[in-house]
């Protein structure tokens, strides 16, 4: 009943999630356009939702910063991990299923290990918040991007920095990796987008 913030599909095409500002996100059959399940998440709107790689949970950030994640099939919350952070903005969920990385308003990027549900690493990303955030198809790296302008890499098997890239002159709102492995482009409110 109010806007739709945040949609994701799973990796066949089948479903789709979609989070509105209603506290409610809502699974969609592609083919049918029939509702396979309702979660309803309290009376704090749900966020950001993404698939977990196996298309089994949908996990989605909040303004509490808590993350939550709801079984696809049944709409039953089933975890939820603390960020330790307020308000959730961005999720990215590693290839191999392995880790789940948060970034929060305050720009602080958590990472979490999907199959303990435990905080493995937290890193002091960012001072502003952290729009967006992208792991490598290997695995191997996150890349964040932030209000601050900047983007970060980040061997995330150790929580290592890589490096800060800069150039753009406002918040960076998207950023994603080419299935190469080796580059990846960023999006910002200056109007620009970047190769890296």
């Amino acid at each position: 009943s109010l806007g739709v913030v945040s949609v994701a599909m799973t990796g066949d095409g089948r479903r789709v999630a979609s989070s509105s500002l209603d506290s409610v996100i809502i699974v969609w059959d592609t083919l049918t356009g029939a509702k396979v399940s309702t979660m309803d998440t309290g009376p704090v709107d749900a966020w950001s939702v993404i698939f977990t790689p196996d298309d089994k949970f949908i996990v989605s950030g909040s303004h509490t910063g808590n993350v939550n994640m709801f079984n696809v099939d049944t709409g039953k919350l089933e975890h939820t991990l603390d960020s330790k952070s307020k308000f959730t903005l961005s999720l990215a969920v590693s290839n191999d299923g392995k880790y789940l990385a948060t970034g929060a308003i305050d720009g602080i990027i958590n990472v979490f290990d999907l199959t303990t549900k435990k905080l493995v690493h937290t890193l002091e990303a960012h001072a502003m918040p952290s729009r967006s955030l992208c792991f490598s198809p290997d695995s191997s790296k996150l890349l964040t991007g932030s209000d601050d302008g900047h983007m970060k890499l980040y061997d995330i098997s150790n929580a290592t920095q890589l490096g800060t890239m800069s150039g753009h002159t406002s918040w960076v709102i998207s950023v994603h990796f080419s299935p190469d492995n080796e580059h990846f482009v960023s999006g910002s409110s200056d109007g620009t987008v970047k190769v890296w």
